[in-house]
């Protein structure tokens, strides 16, 4: 039996914490005010991600047409949603009840996967301080790729019907990220050997479970942030929205299309890029009447390798604007920090004495 405060102290389950009816949210979830709810304007809440269509970009007679509005959609955005993106809704349908599933099991059987002290891996937050603000969200986090990374007490652990259709899933948006990681290099024309470190590289998936708040507008359910991928494939499963998009100094709320992805350009491809495509900050809200699940999967290179601004997209007049480092230190370092806007981004950039000497 797990005890209250060993949930608690170590993997804070918000499933949990609403069990008895809340009268006011905990000290530990109020975020400050900067991630409070931004008020939305008339002027703002028009605005729509672009959306693009897979199988245009694929099979369409106007195949370039479509590639130029994903290049835009990258430079502009850095988000958008893709549409006829080829999983099917039997699949899709199946992984919303089986992660709906998981997420009611009894907490025993969830803290079989607790995150373990010192990881990053695992049902549960990962609390780094004693005065860590805490998301509204619980959630389950792995490496998928490659398979000799798979810690064996998670994913081949799971509930077998969840294994079964997690392991379909995640080999079809193999199938579609790779597809999309050559379409979005093929865009910037960056050379196909520099964005084939992706291939066979590290993928993570992320399942959270976000339930309703009785004061929705004190907490966050995940904090702002840019992600450390090349692509985030995001699958926001029940139809609930919250997820916004900062987009010049305001946040956006994103309405998703049925059965569309969402897909944003992370730190890597901004690095990548040379800052063509920008990873761009967003975070999730909760609300105080509907659970909010997604599962979002995340692409980055083989662990292997080493990532800086392609050189096929830098010279003398676009020299490069970040450092090159390993993905193994790279990612090792974004996971020591803690979710902060693009402040890691931020420690990636060459200062301008060194810019202008890069060249020299």
């Amino acid at each position: 039996m797990v005890s209250r405060d060993e949930t608690l102290e170590g993997v804070w389950s918000i499933q949990e914490l609403i069990k008895e009816p809340l009268t006011s949210v905990p000290q530990r979830y109020i975020q400050q005010r900067q991630h409070q709810p931004t008020p939305f304007s008339d002027a703002t809440s028009g605005h729509a991600l672009p959306t693009i269509n897979m199988k245009n970009l694929i099979h369409g007679e106007d195949k370039e047409l479509e590639l130029e509005k994903l290049n835009s959609a990258c430079k502009d955005w850095g988000f958008f949603q893709l549409v006829e993106h080829g999983i099917s809704p039997l699949v899709l349908e199946t992984l919303k009840e089986e992660v709906e599933g998981f997420f009611r099991l009894p907490l025993e059987e969830k803290m079989k996967y607790k995150v373990r002290p010192g990881d990053v891996e695992g049902y549960g937050t990962v609390i780094r301080s004693e005065d860590q603000k805490l998301d509204w969200g619980d959630r389950l986090f792995m490496k998928i790729n490659p398979l000799d990374m798979r810690k064996p007490y998670l994913l081949p652990q799971l509930p077998s019907s969840l294994r079964s259709i997690l392991e379909l899933y995640i080999e079809e948006l193999q199938s579609l990220g790779m597809m999309l990681v050559g379409l979005v290099g093929k865009a910037i024309k960056m050379e196909k050997r520099e964005w084939e470190v992706f291939e066979d590289g590290i993928q993570n998936v992320r399942m959270t479970y976000y339930p309703p708040c009785p004061e929705p507008e004190l907490v966050m359910g995940l904090t702002a942030h840019s992600d450390a991928a090349g692509i985030t494939i995001l699958n926001q499963m029940n139809g609930v929205n919250g997820l916004q998009v900062k987009k010049d100094g305001i946040w956006i709320p994103v309405n998703v299309i049925s059965e569309a992805f969402v897909v944003n350009i992370g730190d890597i491809l901004e690095i990548m890029s040379n800052g063509a495509y920008k990873s761009v900050e967003h975070r999730a809200i909760v609300n105080s009447e509907k659970e909010r699940i997604s599962i979002a999967m995340f692409f980055l290179p083989r662990f292997q390798s080493e990532i800086g601004p392609a050189i096929s997209l830098t010279n003398l007049e676009n020299p490069p604007l970040f450092k090159r480092i390993g993905v193994e230190k790279y990612v090792k370092d974004y996971f020591a920090h803690k979710l902060d806007g693009k402040s890691y981004l931020e420690h990636m950039k060459i200062t301008h004495e060194k810019v202008t000497k890069a060249f020299i």
